[in-house]
């Protein structure tokens, strides 16, 4: 069987410390076992992406020495033949099949709306009884009412695990009110459609990774229902994760060395191995580890 798992980020920011820590233990985990790597770019929210955060992307990966096997070369080819944009169809496709399982409703709610309800962002549901019209994408999202509260998830080399769902992705949005299909809907079908069978992302996506199998369930995508995860720590700046949305500083490695081999560390530190100079260097002990 041929195995393969994704580097996907989203061109809505430069790449912080934490991406890149993401991408190199990725790269490892899947040289390690003889598997294939995508690139794939998520940018269905085309109101944040900037053309220089793919360029940022490329040349932090080309620092990294991260390279991969299937997935965009350039800005160009991006566009041309990357972009989630060719792939609108294919998520319609699905926002049609939950709609005749009568699994999707209309949502008015902002999250002002909800906070003011309920005193925290998760929703509650409040919209799935009033039976609102899905022809209004300008004022209303496409939720999704999930019907099961746990997952079974298989991990990268153990065992399945149940996991339960937070109340926080009850009712996810699918569809949004901008007129994109969502993140959790977007990334399952695009898992599905590249035959992606590993996932590696960080420990505060494993409620989307519930999501997503449970979504999968709902559509029969039995390719993602055999994926196999791993749900890595995050890293932090106090007691906050380094992230985009927490203003995370720009790593920028091609322009800081240091940056660079303070990733290699971290990583290393990770995975237990004595080696940082390199990913090469890092993957030759890897290999050799249980």
């Amino acid at each position: 069987m041929l195995y393969k798992t994704r580097i996907a980020p989203t061109p809505s920011g430069f790449l912080h410390q934490g991406n890149l820590f993401a991408f190199a233990l990725t790269w490892l985990m899947a040289r390690k076992e003889g598997m294939r790597i995508m690139l794939r770019v998520d940018d269905l929210d085309r109101a944040r992406y900037r053309p220089e955060y793919l360029e940022d992307l490329f040349r932090s990966l080309e620092s990294l020495g991260i390279d991969y096997d299937e997935g965009p070369q350039s800005i160009d080819d991006f566009e041309k033949k990357w972009s989630q944009s060719h792939r609108r169809d294919l998520y319609q496709e699905s926002l049609q099949r939950l709609k005749e399982l009568e699994a999707l409703f209309a949502c008015g709610c902002s999250r002002k709306d909800v906070f003011e309800r309920t005193g925290s962002m998760a929703y509650d549901g409040y919209c799935s009884g009033k039976k609102l019209s899905y022809g209004d994408r300008t004022k209303l999202a496409l939720r999704w009412h999930i019907r099961e509260g746990a997952a079974r998830l298989k991990t990268w080399q153990q065992d399945p695990q149940w996991h339960a769902l937070s109340t926080a992705l009850a009712y996810p949005v699918l569809y949004s009110k901008e007129g994109h299909v969502a993140y959790q809907l977007s990334s399952l079908v695009d898992d599905q459609h590249y035959g992606i069978t590993h996932i590696c992302r960080g420990e505060d996506l494993l409620d989307s990774s519930i999501c997503q199998f449970l979504l999968a369930k709902e559509l029969s995508f039995d390719g993602f229902l055999n994926i196999r995860f791993h749900h890595h720590h995050l890293l932090k700046d106090g007691r906050a994760k380094l992230s985009k949305s927490n203003s995370a500083p720009a790593a920028e490695i091609y322009r800081y060395p240091h940056a660079k081999k303070e990733v290699f560390k971290l990583v290393a530190q990770h995975l237990q191995l004595n080696s940082s100079d390199s990913l090469d260097e890092m993957l030759q002990e890897y290999r050799k580890s249980p």
